[in-house]
């Protein structure tokens, strides 16, 4: 079975909503997702790492701070320098995520910031694949998939009120969706690289 990797770091629960909504899509795909939460700057990045490594996929996710990803989640990407400099992550397929309280936020460029980081280490990168609404601004309602109007990856947008209740179920519905997309396009490539694996031999 496929193992999707969803490493991420949420300041306040409302990220964490849309890793668990993604491992949600994996499953729905019948697949297997490994949620690994960054709790800290200060903790043992390694078995993270070793778990990102062993997986067939990696979604990252983080939060947009000041127009970035979090400290604590670049705190992370910096310590997968040693995978960088083995190319253990190489070819494997990366996707990303994040949140914020405001509709923009620059969460574009957060997102960038997780494409970079996967381009850094050779992997392959997956996009959202849902279009935006085609509707007003008065009907883009919280129920309305890619509400954001995201391409590169998932962006979502949570009020100051409980993970409970925020982000709103559109968002949540496009996290889900988002997993289905990544685990089927990960079983797609894992069964198309053991050919060219054989042939190479």
């Amino acid at each position: 079975m496929t193992k999707v990797a969803i490493v991420y770091h949420s300041g306040y629960g409302h990220t964490a909503v849309l890793a668990d909504k993604i491992a949600e899509g994996v499953r729905d795909a019948g697949q297997t997702p490994v949620l690994l939460k960054i709790d800290n700057a200060a903790q043992d990045f390694a078995p993270v790492i070793e778990q990102i490594t062993e997986a067939d996929a990696v979604v990252f996710g983080a939060p947009t701070y000041m127009g970035d990803v979090s400290g604590v989640f670049k705190v992370f990407a910096d310590a997968t320098a040693g995978a960088f400099f083995t190319g253990a992550w190489k070819d494997k397929l990366a996707a990303g995520f994040t949140n914020s309280h405001s509709f923009s936020g620059d969460k574009g460029h957060a997102l960038e910031s997780l494409t970079i980081l996967a381009a850094q280490h050779g992997m392959n990168w997956v996009n959202l694949g849902l279009a935006p609404p085609g509707v007003t601004a008065a009907e883009r309602g919280p129920d309305t998939i890619n509400r954001v109007g995201s391409f590169i990856g998932l962006a979502a947008q949570s009020d100051n009120a409980s993970p409970e209740i925020s982000p709103p179920a559109g968002d949540r519905e496009t996290a889900r969706l988002f997993g289905v997309r990544i685990a089927q396009a990960a079983v797609r490539w894992s069964r198309g690289a053991q050919p060219a694996l054989s042939e190479a031999a």
